[in-house]
This record gives C-alpha cells, sequence and structure tokens, in this order.
C-alpha cells in the first residue's frame, strides 16, 4: 500500500468512527440507551443501518469469489426477500412496538413462556456467536495477506478494536456510523466495476466482457432446476430464502435492535421495505464485481494460487520444484486460454453461428484445461502442506485489489471491507450484549438491578462475546467459503426459530409445552440433516420452520391442558 491508500483508509475510518460517536454522545449512560438508543432514527438511517448489518466484510470478499468460481446464481439465494419484507413490516414489528421489548425473545415469554423465550434466545447466541467469529476473521485476511502480518495477531487486533468501538458507542452510534458505512461501501463496489472495465483490454467492450462471461457459464442467473442438493436456483431462493430473511430479520436480534431504534413503526416499516428493495440490486452489483474479475482474469493471467502466503509456504517444502512445474505450464495454458477468448470474440463478431459455437466450446475446453491444472496444484499443496485448506475463493477479490488497482483505490476498498466488518461486528456484539443482559442476566439472576448495574453487565457481556468471537475467529480458516459458512449456520438455526415465532403469531391456541418440545425435536432433526443428507443448506429453513409448527399443532392436541398458563394475548 502505498502513502495515499494509508491516507484514504485512516481518514475515512477515522471520519465515519467519530462522526457517529461525536453524534450519539452521552446517549449511552443509561442501559436502556445502551442496547436501544433514543429510538428517533429516520427510515434512512435504519434502511441502510439494516444493510450494514448483514453486508459484512464477508459479503465483499467472498461474494466476489463467488462469482468468480460458481457464476451469478447466488443472487437468487435473495429472491425471497422482499416478501420477507413485507411480512415482517405487517407482523412482527407492531407486536414488538406494542409490547416495548428489548429484544424480541422478551416476546416469546408474554405468549408462551420462560424456557421458550431462554431456548429461542440461547439458539440466537450460539448462531450469532460462532457467525461473529467469522465475521472478524473475513477482515483479518485482508490484512493478514496486503500487509503481512501475521494471521492470529491480526484478529485479535480488530476484534479489540470493534470491542472498544461497540462498548463505547452503544446501539445509537452503530446506527449512526453503519450510514456513513454504507455509503462508502456501494460507492466502493460502483468505483471497482468501473476500474475492471477500464483494465480490459481496449477491444473488450462491457457487452463482450458479457458475452464471455455467458460462454463460459457464468450469467446463470435465473435456474428453474427443482433439485433439494443444488443451493441456489429460483425454488431455494423463493422458499429457502424466504424464510432464511424472515428468521434473520424478523427474528434475530441483531436486525430487530437496529429497526426498534425507530422514531416510530411507520419509520421502522420503511426502513426495512427500503432494504428490500435495494438488497438484491446490491447483491448482483457486487457478484458482477467478481464476475468481471473473472473476465479481466481471461485475458490477464491470473495467479495459480490466489492466496499468496499459502504459495511462499510451498515454495519452502520439498513440493517447490513441483509447484515451479505447474506454475510454468499455468503460464502457458494462460496464455492459450486469452487465444481462444479472442478467437470466441472474432467469430462472435463475424455473426457465423457456427464458427461462434466451434469457438464457444474451444473456449470452455482451455478453461477446463486451466481448472485441472489449478486442481493439480491445489493436490501438491496437500502433499506439501498436509491439512491446509486449500480452497481460496476468498482471496480472489483481494489478490486482484492488490495487483491492478491504482494507487488510492486500494486504499479505498480495503476501506470498504473494514467498513463492512466494523458496522456487522458491531451490530452482532451489541446484540449478543443485550440478549444475554435482558434474557438471561436480568430475567433469571437480577430482577432487580439498578440501571448502572444493567449497563454496566451489558457491557461486560458485549466484552465477553467479542473474546468469543476472536476465539472462534481462529478456526475459520478451517472452513470453505466464508459467505456460505455464515449462510449454512444461519439455516441450521433460523428455521427452528422463525416455527415458534410463526407459532406464537398465527396458532394462538398453542402453548408453551408443545411450542418447545417442538422446537427441541425440530433443531435436533435439522441438525442431523445437516451432518448425514446431502439436502441443500437454504432448505434447513424450510425444514425447520415447517417442522416447529406442525408438531407444535400437533402436540398441543395430545398433551394435557392442565398444568399451565393460557397464552396472553400476542
Amino acid at each position: 500500500m502505498t502513502l495515499l491508500d494509508w491516507l484514504v483508509l485512516i481518514g475515512t475510518t477515522t471520519f465515519i468512527v467519530g462522526w457517529g460517536l461525536w453524534r450519539t454522545r452521552g446517549e449511552s449512560d443509561t442501559a436502556e440507551g445502551f442496547l436501544r438508543g433514543s429510538q428517533d432514527l429516520r427510515w434512512p438511517t435504519i434502511g441502510l443501518s439494516v444493510m450494514a448489518t448483514q453486508a459484512s466484510a464477508i459479503t465483499f470478499l467472498s461474494v466476489p469469489g463467488q462469482a468468480y468460481e460458481d457464476g451469478m446464481r447466488f443472487v437468487q439465494f435473495y429472491f425471497g426477500m422482499p416478501i420477507a419484507m413485507v411480512l415482517i413490516s405487517a407482523v412482527f414489528i407492531p407486536i414488538y412496538y406494542r409490547l416495548n421489548v428489548l429484544t424480541a425473545y422478551e416476546y416469546l415469554e408474554s405468549r408462551f413462556d420462560l424456557k421458550t423465550r431462554l431456548f429461542g434466545a440461547f439458539l440466537f447466541l450460539i448462531q450469532r456467536g460462532l457467525a461473529s467469529g467469522i465475521t472478524i476473521y473475513a477482515p483479518a485476511i485482508i490484512l493478514s495477506a496486503v500487509l503481512g502480518w501475521p494471521l492470529e495477531p491480526t484478529i485479535v487486533g480488530i476484534g479489540a478494536l470493534v470491542i472498544v468501538y461497540t462498548v463505547t458507542g452503544g446501539s445509537k452510534a452503530v446506527s449512526q456510523t453503519q450510514k456513513q458505512q454504507m455509503v462508502v461501501m456501494l460507492g466502493g463496489m460502483v468505483v471497482a466495476a468501473i476500474v475492471i472495465v477500464w483494465r480490459l483490454p481496449e477491444h473488450v467492450s462491457f457487452g463482450r466482457a458479457v458475452d464471455v462471461a455467458g460462454a463460459l457459464g457464468r450469467m446463470n442467473v435465473v435456474s428453474f432446476d427443482l433439485d433439494l442438493q443444488d443451493r441456489y436456483n429460483i425454488w431455494s431462493g423463493l422458499t429457502g430464502g424466504f424464510f432464511l430473511a424472515l428468521s434473520y430479520f424478523g427474528t434475530d436480534q441483531s436486525q430487530v435492535g437496529r429497526y426498534l431504534t425507530g422514531r416510530s413503526i411507520s419509520e421502522s416499516r420503511l426502513g426495512l421495505l427500503f432494504n428490500g428493495v435495494l438488497k438484491i440490486p446490491m447483491q448482483f452489483l457486487i457478484l458482477f464485481v467478481g464476475l468481471l474479475v473473472f473476465v479481466f482474469y481471461q485475458f490477464n493471467a491470473p495467479p495459480l494460487l490466489f492466496n499468496q502466503p499459502l504459495r511462499a509456504k510451498v515454495q519452502a517444502t520439498a513440493q517447490a520444484g513441483e509447484f515451479a512445474t505447474l506454475e510454468q505450464k499455468w503460464a502457458q495454458v494462460q496464455a492459450d486460454k486469452r487465444a481462444e477468448a479472442e478467437r470466441y470474440l472474432a467469430a462472435r463478431e463475424s455473426g457465423d453461428a457456427t464458427a461462434e459455437a466451434s469457438a464457444r466450446e474451444r473456449l470452455r475446453d482451455a478453461a477446463k484445461t486451466a481448472d485441472s491444472v489449478r486442481k493439480e496444484a491445489k493436490a501438491v499443496v496437500s502433499r506439501a502442506l498436509p491439512g491446509v485448506e486449500t480452497k481460496d475463493s476468498d482471496y480472489i477479490f483481494i489478490s486482484f485489489v492488490k495487483d491492478w488497482m491504482p494507487s488510492g483505490l486500494v486504499g479505498l476498498l480495503i476501506t470498504v471491507i473494514l467498513a463492512a466488518a466494523m458496522s456487522s461486528i458491531a451490530s452482532e456484539l451489541n446484540a449478543l450484549g443485550a440478549t444475554t443482559t435482558v434474557d438471561f442476566y436480568r430475567r433469571l439472576v437480577r430482577r432487580d438491578a439498578s440501571d448502572r448495574h444493567v449497563l454496566v453487565a451489558s457491557k461486560l457481556f458485549t466484552v465477553f462475546w467479542g473474546l468469543i468471537a476472536v476465539a472462534f475467529a481462529s478456526f475459520a480458516s478451517l472452513l470453505d467459503n466464508l459467505i456460505q459458512a455464515v449462510n449454512i449456520l444461519g439455516s441450521i438455526f433460523y428455521g427452528t426459530v422463525l416455527g415458534i415465532f410463526l407459532v406464537a403469531f398465527f396458532f394462538k391456541h398453542v402453548r408453551g409445552h408443545a411450542v418447545f418440545f417442538a422446537a427441541l425435536i425440530s433443531q435436533t432433526t435439522v441438525i442431523a440433516l445437516f451432518m448425514f443428507s446431502a439436502i441443500g443448506y437454504l432448505w434447513f429453513n424450510v425444514i425447520g420452520c415447517a417442522l416447529v409448527s406442525v408438531l407444535a399443532l400437533v402436540l398441543q392436541a395430545v398433551m394435557p391442558r392442565t398444568g399451565e398458563a393460557q397464552p396472553s394475548p400476542g
């Protein structure tokens, strides 16, 4: 990084954090102010805060890599989100406001009983606590790769920085800061897309770049194939994606806490609908940036391994010579692939359909040859460093930024990723601290605690979860793809939690015992399916939610009706 990059990075980050803390000074001096803010935010701030909470650094690292390797089909994951936003705005938000809850799980006790509230809160803590570790690990990759810092100290440093920031600012500072962070994120990705197109050869226009991507199967935006083992198609997006979004935005405290800071029900509703409208275009943009990087590397040789620190380790082993031979082969394969890409564009320009089809096949064959060389290289890495993770899709975008972006823009794009990390981690730690304090500590241990005591406890629990996240981040390198890892974690737990809430909202005769045992059975079943079946993870949201709903109705019908209080109106 150049001096200009450092100035952009430090200047932008300092301004965003300083502005957020200054705008909310004095508002986290009470427990409620720290946990929820003063409930006076307008819908644009709420909408951007909700988007920024979901758009972690993982989004800007893994999603471009996902498009590079698998095309655009990941966007289908978000197709069910707008429908979920409408349902949450109509059903969830009015109930939360009417009960004036600090966390979503308080409602479950008023509707069912204490054990159901605690079980729902416990599932949230497990899922979000682990996911926050992955969220910390993602930006640590950047600083480790770009600056050459050791990964473990970098993880600890980022975790410590975000813990201090979250404990100092509280909920409202998180929301205010996220507004500026979201603007920087979106602006940075637009600039990245423009620069990539500018970096393409002069004769490769934007339209021709899309043609090359399509010829190599990367413009696979929508798939209508009904396959339960396929993670991304329109059916899994509209169903599994809908249930995941409904649970995440409707029951996950990291999101509920964002829109409960609104000054009214209308402001919170508009903020969520704003998110529902913009989320798909935003994800499409980020995926498309990855697609453009893929096309760029059809005309410019990419590294054989995008994880350069891993390459350096291999070069220090007995397999260094074998790896060097593969790199020479890789250079020739890339030259051949570029020649085939040029021939394909020439054939397409000629209008000869037969020549175009033939050129497309040769281009695809060249791409397959390149993929086989990559597989050989990863096999060499596995022999050289047994047990090491060879998948490097999370390094693709940052590697491109480091090698090809002009001075100044490197700093901007690293700022984008760090801003995303700060916004998402801060929301998660704030929500974890709030849920632990409100649903467990204040409810079970110190119901008569003073406001000052609750405030201190909230900050201490926030620090505790930050330390847990840092510890789990140390294991994140063992995961396949970070964005998928977060979504898999969510899908395992979210269906059950959503089922509990939907039973609470729509099946008024079902009581606490029935829904509690239905949730236990459902969660056990989903975990078993995850471990022992090949079902695409998005379907776990549907399965978990459906199981809770059906089993709760069945159990309520067969359970004795004595010994349990009637549910309160919800």
